[in-house]
C-alpha cells in the first residue's frame, strides 16, 4: 500500500538552512487560532450541527475547484450529479461519481486542490492510503463511517480546528435565521455575517427585481425608488450589525467607482424597474454603488472589501445549463490607479474608513496596489485570492507586494472557500508560506529572526483580526 505522507518541510525552500530557518518560524505559528474574515460557508451548517453527508455530496458536488477540473478533461457535469436549472436527470449514484474522482485524482498533481484533499484526507479523516482507482471505494466506505460519528459534527470539527470567528457573506434580503439560531442555541463560537450586496446592486440580472422586493418586504421599507433603495440598504446593514457583521463585500469586474446625482441614479433605477435599463446603465449604477458603499461604511463602520477582476460564468452552455458558479469565472484585467482616483481621493484619507482591495490580475500587484496601499491609510491589500490561493500564487504576492506597501498594509490570509473542511488546510499552506518568504528575507539579512517571529505571528493572525475589527 502506497501511503500518502504529509512531509513536515512541504512547500519549503529546497536550500537547507532557508528550509529550516521557515520550519521553525512556521511551528511558531502552526496552532495559533483561525481568523477566517470572508468565506462562503453557509451558517446552516453550524446551526443544524447536522451529520455530513457522504464524501461525495460532501467533497465533490458543491466544489467548483473540483469539478471543473475534470470537466476541463472532457468529463460531463451531470455524471458528477451537479444539479441541473431545468431538474433534468444527473447521476445520482454517488459511489460511481466518487470513484470517477478517485480514477482521476491525479489530474490534481502540483495543484493547490490537489494540496487541500491531502491535507484533508491524511489530518482531518487520517486516511494514508493515496487515493485512486484501485483505492477509491475503500477510502470512500471510511470517510462514511467517520462521518457518521460525533467527532465529525460540524460544530465538533470547528473547535477541533481551532476557529476563532468565522464570517459567512450573505445578500441583504437574508433574514439570517440561521446566525440567529445558533446565537439561541448557546454555542458561544463566534459566526458573524457579512452583507453581499451584489443581488442587489446588479440591475441587469434576471432575478433583480426579485431581491428589491425581497429586501423591501424584510426591511418594512417601499422600495420604489433610488433613495429608498439606499434607505432599505442602510437598514439592513445594521441589522447585519446586530448579528455582530464588521464588513460587506462587493464582487465586481471592474473596480470603477463614480458617483452619480441622486436624479441620475434614479433614472438608472426606475429604468431598471421596468426592464429597460441598459449595460452603460449597470455600469454606472455599480460605479455609484461603490461610492455609496464606502459612504456608508464611513457612517456605521463596516469594513468595506472589493474583489475585483473576474469576468463571471465566461462559459455560457454551462451557465445555461447549471447555473451560476460552476467554475466558469475567469480572470480579467482590473486596472485600480484610475478607476478607483475618485474613490480613494473621497475616502481613501478618512480614518474612519477601511477598504480592503483584492484581485485576479496579479500584474496590478506591483504597478497600483502596493502604492496605493503604501499611501492611502484607508487601503489594505486582501490576500491572493481564488486562482492564485497557491503556492506560487502566494509567494508572487509577497514578492510583488511587499517592498513597497510592507506587511502591515496587508490584512494576513483570507480562505474564501465554500469547503468547511479545507478551511484549515488553507490557513495551514499560506502559514508555511508566509514562514517561507520570511525565511528567505532572513537569509538574506534583510530582516532578522526577531523580526521574522514578530511578522509571522502577524500574517497568521494579528492583522485580519486587527483590520476587519474582531
Amino acid at each position: 500500500m502506497k501511503k500518502s505522507i504529509l512531509n513536515q518541510y512541504r512547500f519549503f525552500d529546497p536550500d537547507e538552512k532557508t528550509r529550516k530557518s521557515a520550519y521553525e518560524l512556521y511551528l511558531k505559528v502552526k496552532n495559533l487560532p483561525i481568523i477566517s474574515p470572508h468565506g462562503h460557508v453557509e451558517a446552516k451548517l453550524l446551526a443544524e450541527n447536522r451529520p455530513f453527508p457522504d464524501p461525495t455530496e460532501l467533497l465533490i458536488i458543491p466544489d467548483h475547484y473540483i469539478y471543473r477540473m475534470l470537466y476541463s478533461q472532457g468529463i460531463s457535469l451531470e455524471s458528477l450529479g451537479i444539479p441541473t436549472m431545468d431538474g433534468t436527470p444527473v447521476e445520482k449514484d454517488h459511489r460511481k461519481i466518487w470513484q470517477i474522482f478517485g480514477d482521476n485524482f491525479h489530474l490534481f498533481a502540483g495543484t493547490p486542490t490537489g494540496v487541500w484533499l491531502r491535507h484533508e484526507l491524511v489530518e482531518v479523516f487520517g486516511i494514508e492510503e493515496k487515493l485512486n482507482s484501485k483505492t477509491a471505494m475503500k477510502i470512500y466506505e471510511r470517510m462514511v463511517a467517520k462521518l457518521k460519528t460525533k467527532q465529525f459534527l460540524p460544530r465538533t470539527l470547528f473547535e477541533k480546528f481551532n476557529i476563532e470567528v468565522l464570517n459567512t457573506t450573505d445578500s441583504p434580503s437574508d433574514p439570517l435565521i440561521y446566525h440567529k439560531k445558533i446565537r439561541e442555541s448557546g454555542w458561544k463560537k463566534r459566526i458573524i455575517p457579512c452583507f453581499r450586496p451584489d443581488a442587489a446592486v446588479n440591475i441587469m440580472s434576471p432575478k433583480w427585481k426579485d431581491e428589491i422586493g425581497a429586501i423591501s418586504r424584510i426591511s418594512g421599507i417601499d422600495i420604489h425608488d433610488y433613495r429608498s433603495f439606499i434607505k432599505a440598504f442602510e437598514n439592513r446593514r445594521e441589522y447585519f450589525k446586530s448579528f455582530g457583521g464588521v464588513s460587506t463585500d462587493q464582487g465586481v469586474e471592474t473596480p470603477y467607482a463614480h458617483r452619480l446625482t441622486e436624479g441620475e441614479a434614479d433614472a438608472i433605477f426606475q429604468r431598471a424597474l421596468k426592464g429597460q435599463a441598459t449595460d452603460n446603465d449597470a455600469a454606472a449604477f455599480t460605479a455609484n454603488m461603490l461610492m455609496e458603499m464606502a459612504r456608508m461604511s464611513v457612517e456605521d463602520g463596516l469594513v468595506m472589501q472589493i474583489h475585483a477582476g473576474a469576468m463571471r460564468n465566461h462559459n455560457r452552455k454551462v451557465f445555461d445549463r447549471f447555473g451560476a458558479d460552476k467554475g466558469g469565472d475567469i480572470p480579467v484585467r482590473a486596472e485600480y490607479t484610475r478607476n478607483m482616483h475618485e474613490f480613494l481621493n473621497e475616502f481613501g484619507n478618512n480614518p474612519k474608513f477601511t477598504v480592503v482591495l483584492f484581485t485576479l490580475d496579479e500584474t496590478t500587484y506591483s504597478r497600483e496596489l502596493a502604492p496605493i496601499a503604501g499611501h492611502y491609510p484607508a487601503v489594505k491589500l486582501g490576500a491572493s485570492w481564488w486562482f492564485h490561493d497557491s503556492i506560487q500564487g502566494m509567494t508572487r504576492y509577497r514578492q510583488n507586494i511587499t517592498e513597497t506597501a510592507g506587511i502591515y498594509n496587508t490584512v494576513g490570509f483570507t480562505d474564501d472557500t465554500r469547503a468547511f473542511l479545507s478551511i484549515p488546510a488553507r490557513h495551514d499552506l499560506a502559514r508555511r508560506m508566509d514562514s517561507n518568504f520570511l525565511a528567505g528575507l532572513v537569509a538574506r539579512h534583510i530582516i532578522d529572526k526577531d523580526e521574522a517571529r514578530s511578522l509571522g505571528k502577524a500574517l497568521a493572525y494579528d492583522l485580519a483580526k486587527k483590520a476587519y475589527r474582531l
